[in-house]
């Protein structure tokens, strides 16, 4: 098991930061949802679903 480690410490480390990233961007995607807060961060000026978004539509689930 040492050796096994010891040859492929490289590859665990990189997939870590890989998991970690990807972790903490589906934590703070969701997070963000939860909070109402937009998907794209632009706004909802010329989004072709401004009528609808955020629950203010007919399409409202409760």
């Amino acid at each position: 098991m040492s050796a096994w480690l010891s040859q492929n410490w490289g590859n665990i480390v990189i997939l870590s930061v890989i998991a970690l990233a990807v972790g903490s961007v589906i934590f703070f995607r969701i997070r963000a949802r939860r909070r109402g807060e937009s998907g794209c961060s632009c706004g909802c000026g010329g989004c072709a679903m401004q009528g609808i978004c955020h629950g203010q539509g007919e399409n409202k689930k409760s």
